[in-house]
Parts: structure tokens; sequence; C-alpha cells
């Protein structure tokens, strides 16, 4: 067999690396997408509840609410301020429900990043598999080729004696 058609049989041999995966996917994106408005709406209100301006707003609509009450002529909420503390408990308990379906939506967001990341690691797990067996192959293919030279080497060396053995005059 010539070298040149083992070579050939060598390479017709070689195992093709290819990806056969789906993309990676953007999961804000998708999030975002499936957000309804009451949820965007809910959102915005607890990014706005949750910052300092919000609380100084508050402190700022008691006092004077206080002060007014305390001083002006048309009390409509008197001393114990029980309108006041009952527009604070509405307003607690609607804060409540906002932190409480950011939560939801967080753990949501939160299994989708699971779920792209265990089959991230399915795909690792797969592509992993697929190298070493490429790689596997790819080692058998090299001690072919060298027991191939080997046996080359070998026949060089029997066809280099029975030249050299040829050519020595008989004594």
């Amino acid at each position: 067999m010539s070298v040149a058609r083992e070579t050939e049989d060598l390479v017709r041999d070689l195992v093709r690396h290819h990806h056969d995966h789906p993309p990676v996917r953007d999961l804000n994106r998708e999030e975002d997408r499936r957000e309804t408005t009451a949820g965007r709406a809910s959102g915005d209100a607890l990014r706005v509840v949750g910052t300092w301006a919000f609380v100084g707003a508050q402190a700022v609509i008691a006092l004077t609410w206080i002060v007014l009450n305390a001083l002006g002529v048309h009390r409509w909420d008197g001393y114990p301020f029980l309108l006041l503390n009952l527009v604070f408990g509405v307003e607690s308990l609607l804060a409540v429900v906002l932190v409480l379906m950011a939560l939801n939506r967080a753990y949501a967001r939160e299994r989708l990043r699971a779920q792209q990341t265990f089959e991230q690691e399915v795909k690792l797990e797969e592509e992993i598999k697929s190298l070493m067996t490429h790689l596997e192959r790819q080692d058998d293919m090299l001690v072919e080729v060298l027991q191939r030279l080997d046996h080359g080497d070998r026949e060089l060396r029997r066809l280099q004696r029975q030249l050299t053995g040829e050519s020595q005059p008989a004594s």
C-alpha cells in the first residue's frame, strides 16, 4: 500500500468536530418581555419607595400634617392623628405588597438563571465529551502513524542492508 493511500485513509478517518447547540439566551430581555405593565409599575414604585428622597418627602409631609393640624384653623385630624396613622398604615401595607411582588419577580428571574446555568453546563459536558472523543481518536491515529513510520523505517533498514550486502564483493 502506498504512503499517499495510507494518508488518504487517515484523513478520511478523521473525526470532524461540529457544534449543534442552541444559542445562549438573554434572560434579562426574556424577563423584560414577559413583564406586565403592572409589574413594571410596581417595580418603578418600589425603586422610588426605597430611596432617601422618599423618606425625606414622607418626613416633610408628616411634619407639615402635624403642624397644620396642631396650629391650623381647620383641624381635619386631631391630636392622636388617627388619619395620619391610617395613611401611613395603608402606605406600609402597599410597600410590603410591592416588596413581595418584587421578590416574586426576582425569584422567577433566578429560576431562569438557574435553568440557563444548567443548560450551559449540560452543553459544556457534551462539548468536553466530544473533545475527549476527538482527542482519543487523534491519539489512536498518532499511534497508527508512528507504527507505520516505524514499519517504514524497518523496511528502509532492511533494504539498506540488502543493498550494502549486495554491493560488497564476495570473498
